[in-house]
């Protein structure tokens, strides 16, 4: 007697998909059980205010009775956060049921609304685990993406209220690629470099952005007898188009623009399509000189875009000499 293959395989999948749904459901519920608590404590603290001291107490407390009976998820700790979670989240109805407990706690560590709101519509959207949550977190994301757009058009984007009609909504500058593992006091072949991307190519497309998907590593034109070869080749489904990226592991020469503007030419001439966008190329590059690259290029440029790489995650400090300078970028050019 012969049974199709596939059955196996399948029923398979129905167990899969069912005990992850289950582990969601379970996962949502305690995410809930949590919020209750914060409310409940947040209520009694609230009779007890004219007390300064009455929350800290009150934590303490509930900590002594909890913490015996059920182990060290209600330490001191950990129902501060479910009061915190309350006050953060006050309506239940909002929570997202695609997110963990382990989700909103990391979110409990953003300091602002509009950068909470960025980070949950981009784990719903993109499915996030926890790890790439905490990684995007720590790479600032949020703050990467507002250095060259509109508060306000970022979280459009991220709600999906707004496609993106300018590849700076979605590329990033600079590109953290930490998962690389590479020293930054090192130096590299480009060649290297292009393999430990294709090596840990899942984590660059997470970092490239929304909507990416590989094509092509050194693809190869003919032209007039002479050959070329493109580094990586993606295409961006929300951009519709081609996306060039040219490695360059020493600081950016109007030469390299001058390369990759030829490779963006040929594919619009002989790739794209007539319901695409027009092709665009990132010069991922050690070390930039804005100027140089503005001036390489017409003033109308949205189709090239240099981004520096780093090789580790930036520091706070670093993020907000970052962030400054581009604000006084930005106060120069409106006055010229």
């Amino acid at each position: 007697m012969i049974v199709n293959q596939s059955l196996v395989t399948d029923i398979k999948t129905i167990i899969s998909e069912a005990k992850n749904k289950a582990i969601r459901l379970v996962d949502y519920e305690r995410t809930l059980m949590y919020w209750h608590i914060g409310r409940r404590i947040f209520e009694e603290e609230q009779q007890g205010k004219d007390r300064a001291d009455y929350g800290d107490y009150l934590i303490k407390f509930i900590a002594q009775q909890l913490e015996p009976e059920y182990g060290s998820g209600f330490s001191k700790r950990q129902v501060e956060l479910f009061r915190q979670f309350y006050r953060t989240f006050p309506i239940a109805n909002a929570l997202r049921s695609q997110l963990g407990w382990t989700h909103y706690k990391m979110l409990l560590r953003l300091d602002t609304d509009d950068k909470r709101e960025f980070y949950i519509a981009e784990a719903i959207k993109n499915n996030w685990t926890t790890r790439q949550l905490e990684r995007q977190i720590h790479s600032s994301l949020w703050e990467r993406l507002l250095i060259s757009n509109d508060k306000e058009d970022v979280l459009a984007v991220a709600r999906n209220e707004k496609q993106p009609s300018d590849a700076k909504e979605i590329i990033k500058d600079p590109m953290y690629l930490e998962f690389l593992g590479l020293h930054r006091e090192a130096s590299y072949y480009e060649k290297d470099l292009e393999q430990a991307i294709i090596t840990h190519l899942h984590d660059f497309l997470l970092e490239l952005g929304n909507g990416f998907a590989f094509l092509a590593r050194q693809k190869r034109l003919h032209i007039e007898g002479d050959e070329f070869f493109i580094d990586l080749v993606f295409y961006n489904r929300l951009l519709q188009c081609f996306v060039i990226i040219e490695i360059k592991t020493h600081k950016l020469t109007h030469q390299d623009v001058g390369q990759l503007q030829m490779y963006v030419n040929y594919y619009d001439r002989y790739e794209k399509r007539e319901f695409e966008n027009p092709t665009i190329g990132i010069l991922l590059c050690a070390e930039k000189n804005n100027a140089v690259v503005k001036i390489s290029l017409p003033e109308d440029n949205k189709t090239i875009i240099a981004s520096e790489y780093k090789l580790y995650l930036p520091s706070e400090q670093q993020l907000i000499a970052e962030m400054r300078k581009e604000i006084e970028k930005r106060g120069t050019d409106e006055k010229s």
